[in-house]
Parts: structure tokens; C-alpha cells; sequence
């Protein structure tokens, strides 16, 4: 089964790092993930081949509007490349930390096609405010 699933919380260390779930190292043929800011309270992590489809995308965002190239400019320079370590942790710099309000735990949450990482109260909220209308719009797909 291919694609990232799943919900795990994990402990953010002193140095700023956290472990990748072991599934999530298992089900990925990549050594090198792209980290970024995609939304306001959550990182974004991005397997090398899916962030080449992301770069893709909005390399044709910014022939078409041009003015969205001050977006993209803003995701990219808070951009990191992370490679795992032989324990599967990786480093969150601290400026993503605090921009996400990610502090001494983490969710890491499986995506299908990336990783998000959120402060667990945040996501927990999210969670909760969309569930009914979420388990809705899902009603056809399960079917």
C-alpha cells in the first residue's frame, strides 16, 4: 500500500527534532523530504519526487498570474531540505516551529502524498470543527 496514513504524536526534542513514523520511513523510496510553511498552522513536508510536481505547478502559477510570485517567493525561502537520520529524525528549524506554533509535541499526520506536521491542539481543533461537514462531503467517495 503505497501513500502516507495515519495520525502519531511525537515528543519535539531539544535540539528541534522529531521522529518520523517508522510506516511513513517504510512506505518512502525517497532519502530527502522539502519542509515548508503551506499554510498558517501546520508544516508541510514533501517527498523529493511530489515536491518536483509542487515546483512544477508553481512554476506554471507564476507564468500565469504573475503576482503570485511573491507567494511562491514566501513559501520557497522558508523552505528546508530535510534528510532523515539513521534514527528517522528530522531537524524543524525553529522559525518553521514557531510559525506553525509547533512547541514540545507534534502530530505528524499522513497526507496520501506528503506529511503535515501541526501543534496537536491545533490540529485537534481542526478535526473537531470539520468532522460532520468533512464525514459529508466524504459520504460519496465510501459509498
Amino acid at each position: 500500500m503505497g501513500g502516507y496514513l495515519g495520525s502519531y504524536l511525537y515528543q519535539v526534542d531539544e535540539k528541534g527534532r522529531i521522529t518520523l513514523p517508522a510506516a511513513f520511513r517504510r512506505d518512502s523510496e525517497t532519502q530527502s523530504f522539502v519542509l515548508i510553511q503551506a499554510q498558517p498552522d501546520a508544516l508541510t513536508l514533501y517527498p523529493d519526487d511530489t515536491w518536483e510536481e509542487v515546483q512544477e505547478r508553481l512554476r506554471s502559477l507564476v507564468r500565469t498570474a504573475p503576482r503570485s510570485r511573491h507567494r511562491m517567493l514566501g513559501l520557497t525561502a522558508n523552505a528546508v531540505e530535510v534528510i532523515p537520520d539513521k534514527q528517522g529524525r528530522i531537524l524543524i528549524p525553529d522559525r518553521l516551529r514557531a510559525a506553525a506554533g509547533i512547541r514540545d509535541e507534534a502530530q505528524v499526520v499522513g497526507a496520501i502524498d506528503k506529511i503535515e506536521i501541526w501543534d496537536p491542539e491545533s490540529f485537534s481543533r481542526l478535526v473537531d470543527e470539520t468532522g460532520d461537514d468533512f464525514g459529508d462531503r466524504l459520504a460519496g467517495i465510501f459509498a
